[in-house]
């Protein structure tokens, strides 16, 4: 057997993730940081266990009749982002999503905790004044602070709330947060369904013709799914609920920007919530 026979060309990107950036319609980034998580650390090896696990699966989807191959996606792979300064990391979050942005590519982040997407709506929000906000998690993200910390992943929604006002963030599948958060979004500052994926039809609705930002913070999925996480809530989602809203969102809002965030991989020696993010991603990318 000849050596080139034996050697092959060795993959950082995500599985079929290999276009060039000019061609590209989609461009993935990771954002390896985690520096403001309140419980388990870990999310910063989030983005580079996704790929290196999306060999895994295969590039076609059964679910969706179609294949990664017949995409342009680039991967370009992480950001190098300073530790213990989330505004820096914010602001090399913003300046490459706004440099995706403004090649007229849609930015899909890789996080990451959670307050990685803060980065991204900002550079979003620059180009789309009108921008909404769909938010799948399990937790309401909407202290006004944590520890007297404001840029943390726990305050994170309510940081994009800052920048966005009233009647534009719509938020499912929460089970987790302080009273007086469930009190401020009933007050109508966001739209806030408890424990499912209620009422999604309906903002997808409200959001028509306006550009969305979606993220989705995995630890939405029950821990039986998904326990590779820093911060796992029981009572969640089934992996097949998350998957139907996750491609239905991608299908039918438009979406500018989205982000995936809180896989912690060494929480699950098993490997398997690593493998329901790369379906998820894989998904995503292809409903996208």
């Amino acid at each position: 057997m000849s050596i080139n026979n034996l050697i092959h060309k060795q993959y950082n990107t995500f599985m079929a993730c290999e276009a060039d950036f000019d061609p590209a319609d989609i461009v993935l980034f990771g954002a390896p940081y985690d520096s403001s998580t309140s419980n388990r650390p870990g999310a910063r090896f989030g983005s580079a266990a996704i790929r290196a696990e999306s060999y895994g699966l295969e590039t076609y989807s059964p679910y969706q009749e179609r294949d990664l191959t017949e995409c342009q996606i680039c991967d370009a792979g992480d950001l190098e982002l300073p530790f213990g300064d989330s505004e820096q990391a914010l602001a090399a979050i913003e300046d490459c999503a706004g440099q995706i942005l403004t090649a007229g590519k849609l930015p899909f982040m890789l996080g990451g905790e959670h307050l990685v997407t803060l980065g991204a709506v900002r550079a979003a929000l620059q180009r789309h004044p009108d921008l909404c906000l769909l938010h799948f998690d399990a937790h309401t993200d909407l202290r006004e602070e944590y520890l007297g910390v404001r840029l943390s992943h726990a305050a994170v929604i309510r940081r994009c709330w800052e920048l966005l006002g009233d009647g534009r963030i719509w938020q499912f599948g929460i089970r987790s947060g302080e009273r007086y958060e469930f009190e401020w979004a009933a007050a109508g500052h966001t739209s806030l369904r408890k424990f499912d994926l209620q009422g999604l039809p309906e903002a997808l609705a409200s959001c028509k013709g306006r550009p969305v930002y979606f993220t989705l913070d995995l630890d939405v999925l029950d821990p039986s799914v998904f326990p590779g996480t820093g911060t796992p809530e029981p009572g969640g989602l089934s992996f097949n609920e998350l998957h139907q809203a996750a491609v239905q969102v991608c299908r039918e809002a438009q979406v500018v920007a989205c982000d995936v965030n809180e896989l912690a991989p060494h929480y699950d020696p098993s490997g398997v919530s690593t493998a329901v993010a790369c379906k998820v991603v894989r998904e995503m990318l292809l409903a996208l």
